[in-house]
């Protein structure tokens, strides 16, 4: 706790120096409410005190003191004393409006300064609320357990919130969303039911955990089929290597309706107030919703116009749209609550009526029952909760047509045809539940999407001020004042391999922001941890000084002639896994057919989209065997520890 106070006030003085203001009644108030407080503070009081300045700068206003209860306020400027300083030169102390000219320096300062712990993951000791002086402390294990039973309450709740949205639902707008869908996806949705109806379907397993708990290589060999998925996607076509192998058939276990693993809802880390609910899909659905997903992502690239309406692997054109919408004021920036899990099953039926094997394929493929821990094995009404490889596309295939059901409202021609579409391929942008949309038709589309059930998060959602926020990127009034966040508390051993990553990520973010007093003191601290530290350029895969003064070096490779360094790199090392027969042999021609079709690997859409990540934030550093490595065979899954070696590679 001592280390993430000192980094706090550190960055505290030197925002504190670039906007010529003073923090040191700052730091005593954080030094005191952290001694009382603990982390929840930092997590937890601190984001809800920077989510009502974000508040503030989209209103163009202070407002009451409702929003900010946790502070002392100036009754003579009717702003808060904590942060006063950074305050005063973003709005008028007198009105407490918006200035004219706001300091971007000090908005980005009022933003690091309160939300840089907003999304750390909770360590295994730490003080939560509670004091010093005799109060209980309550330990992580009940407070995890607490939060997490909370978060599983929510989840059934959302459930039953679908339902009643289903059966509110009026059937003119039933059909206006019927005829939108069809406007933007029908000819989309004609070329994968083609390739259903053709078996032109490659699916794939992912090194991701499955419902019934079979190993990566495991995957190759399941022996459980769903009766409803085997009219639609035979085991024997799918899941044999060739007919060759048509005895094995006589060992497949062919589930019943009632015999169906459901999928198994967990909670993985998301912030310390709020824990992030996954389900974990059975092995026959999961393959079964890849193979869709390749042919889905296929017609999209080719399909020109819903290329640039919907993002799947680059946040990109979200993030400018953003920035061009914090300067103009002509784009709004939208966010959900629970979005996947408020995207009904019915929603997906709807857009798909018209495309039979689809239509089939899809619900096939869909799980229809979840285990929900205290609360048992529960009916969905939803379409489908983060984990299944079809949450994010038709999600945002909904989000699209809810949005442009929106926006033909307010028009005075409404869009009847895909020429009318064109004039907002620049104008409209869906990456997941990151909406933007014009900003005139905000309040339509807005109205739309809580028609069909869903919950706009006003908190982070933006279109009156000069705020906008997009794809993990703020911006206001055309600057980026995007901050840095820590992810996780500081090691205290070298042998924390993910947390000596993280922090030596932490320290080259922090550079890169202009941070760099901050970096020098992380700089001391990570050298206490590795002896070896060694300016590096970003691609390096050694863990090092990220440095605007090039890279080091220390000697030449003997062969190669480039540049070596010694320094410490992340070793994970996959579990063993061996395959053999026929398994072997289904999982060879995959890879083979794969490589054939040149299908690009989006990570974030597999099985294992949503689980948590082990090595921080910055991937690159991970030394382990490549993705077609020999081993295959041998080795495969998500590695279980990872560690760090000292050696000599690369510093570029």
């Amino acid at each position: 706790m001592k280390s993430l106070m000192s980094l706090w006030s550190s960055i505290a003085m030197e925002m504190a120096m670039r906007c010529c203001t003073s923090a040191t009644r700052d730091i005593t108030t954080v030094e005191r409410r952290v001694e009382h407080e603990g982390l929840s503070f930092l997590a937890i009081t601190l984001a809800d005190y920077g989510k009502a300045i974000q508040k503030w700068l989209d209103d163009g206003q202070v407002g009451p003191k409702s929003d900010a209860p946790a502070f002392r306020w100036d009754h003579r400027t009717g702003l808060p004393l904590f942060l006063g300083g950074f305050l005063t030169r973003v709005f008028n102390p007198c009105s407490g409006a918006l200035l004219d000219d706001p300091d971007i320096e000090a908005v980005i300062a009022l933003r690091q300064l309160t939300l840089m712990f907003s999304k750390i993951a909770l360590p295994r000791e730490s003080r939560l609320p509670g004091n010093s002086r005799g109060s209980p402390v309550l330990s992580n294990k009940v407070v995890s357990v607490r939060r997490e039973r909370n978060a599983m309450t929510e989840y059934i709740q959302c459930e039953q919130d679908v339902k009643k949205s289903d059966a509110e639902l009026f059937l003119r707008d039933k059909e206006e969303f019927c005829k939108m869908s069809d406007l933007l996806f029908a000819s989309l949705f004609t070329k994968v039911d083609r390739d259903i109806y053709e078996g032109n379907l490659l699916p794939k397993h992912g090194p991701g955990a499955t419902a019934d708990r079979l190993s990566s290589n495991e995957k190759w060999n399941q022996r459980a089929w769903p009766s409803r998925l085997e009219s639609i996607f035979p085991y024997g076509e799918y899941a044999l290597p060739n007919w060759s192998f048509y005895d094995q058939l006589d060992e497949v276990d062919i589930l019943e309706p009632g015999q169906e693993y459901p999928v198994r809802v967990i909670t993985v880390p998301k912030t310390l107030k709020t824990p992030r609910i996954i389900a974990i899909e059975p092995t026959a659905m999961q393959y079964a919703q890849q193979a869709v997903l390749r042919s889905l992502l296929d017609a999209f690239r080719k399909d020109d116009f819903l290329s640039r309406v919907i993002g799947f692997d680059d946040q990109e054109p979200n993030r400018h749209l953003a920035r061009l919408g914090s300067l103009s004021g002509d784009l709004a920036t939208l966010d959900l609550s629970e979005a996947s899990d408020r995207v009904s099953n019915q929603h997906v039926r709807l857009m798909l009526r018209n495309h039979p094997y689809l239509l089939e394929m899809v619900q096939a493929s869909r799980s229809r029952k979840a285990d929900v821990p205290g609360h048992g094995v529960i009916r969905l009404a939803k379409f489908a909760s983060m984990g299944s490889a079809l949450c994010f596309p038709f999600e945002a295939m909904v989000f699209t047509t809810l949005a442009f059901m929106g926006i033909s409202r307010e028009l005075s021609a409404p869009l009847c045809d895909r020429k009318s579409f064109k004039a907002f391929s620049r104008r409209v942008r869906v990456f997941g539940d990151d909406i933007i949309v014009p900003t005139r038709h905000v309040l339509s589309v807005v109205s739309r999407l809580e028609t069909f059930g869903f919950q706009v998060n006003r908190s982070k959602s933006f279109w009156t001020g000069r705020f906008r926020e997009s794809c993990g990127r703020e911006y206001f009034n055309g600057h980026d004042v995007s901050i840095v966040k820590v992810r996780q508390v500081f090691p205290t051993r070298r042998q924390d391999a993910s947390g000596v990553n993280s922090l030596v990520s932490l320290r080259n973010q922090l550079y890169w922001a202009g941070y760099w007093q901050s970096c020098a003191m992380l700089d001391n601290r990570i050298r206490k941890l590795i002896k070896h530290f060694p300016d590096v350029e970003p691609t390096s895969p050694l863990l090092g000084r990220e440095t605007a003064l090039g890279y080091q070096t220390e000697r030449i490779h003997p062969t190669l002639h480039s540049p070596l360094v010694r320094g410490y790199y992340v070793q994970a090392k996959l579990p063993k896994d061996p395959l053999d027969g026929a398994g072997a042999l289904l999982k060879c021609l995959h890879r083979m057919e794969s490589r054939k079709r040149h299908q690009p690997h989006l990570s974030f859409l597999s099985d294992d989209r949503f689980e948590p990540q082990i090595l921080g934030s910055r991937e690159t550093n991970i030394i382990g065997p490549p993705a077609d490595d020999e081993s295959h065979l041998e080795r495969s899954g998500r590695p279980k520890h990872v560690s760090i070696k000292l050696g000599w590679r690369s510093p570029f």
